[in-house]
C-alpha cells in the first residue's frame, strides 16, 4: 500500500521558516519524482516544487523561487520542503506527491498525501 505522510506544518509569523517532510512508503522511492503542491479554500491546487528521482533537476513556481528548497533523502524515503521568508499568501494546505514520470511543473502525479496545514500570520 502506497503511503505519503506529510508533517511539519504549523503556525508561523511572516518572515519565519518551516520545514515540511513527507515520508513515503510502498513504492520504489528512488524511481519516483516527487513534488509539493498547495491549496487554499476555493482555489485550485497549485504546483510549488518538484524534484527528479536523481535529485536534479528541481523546479519551483515563480511565487516560491528563491525562498523554498525541495530535497530528498533516498536512504530514508523522505522528501522535504524548506520554506524561508514565509508570507501570509503562503498559507495553505501543503501536499506531497509522487510519480514515475520526470519531474515538471504540472500536477499530473500518481500518488498524493493527505496534506499538512501551514498558516503564516502577518
Amino acid at each position: 500500500q502506497v503511503q505519503l505522510v506529510e508533517s511539519g506544518g504549523g503556525f508561523v509569523q511572516a518572515g519565519g521558516s518551516l520545514r515540511l517532510s513527507c515520508a513515503v512508503s510502498g513504492l520504489p522511492f528512488k524511481r519516483y519524482s516527487l513534488a509539493w503542491a498547495r491549496q487554499t479554500p476555493g482555489k485550485e491546487r497549485e504546483f510549488v516544487a518538484s524534484i527528479n528521482w536523481l535529485g536534479s533537476p528541481t523546479y519551483y513556481s515563480d511565487s516560491v523561487k528563491g525562498r523554498f528548497t525541495i530535497g530528498r533523502d533516498n536512504a530514508l524515503n523522505i522528501v522535504d520542503l524548506q520554506m524561508n521568508s514565509l508570507k501570509p499568501e503562503d498559507t495553505a494546505v501543503y501536499y506531497c506527491a509522487a510519480t514515475t514520470r520526470p519531474a515538471d511543473k504540472n500536477l499530473n502525479y500518481d500518488y498524493w498525501g493527505q496534506g499538512t496545514q501551514v498558516t503564516v500570520s502577518s
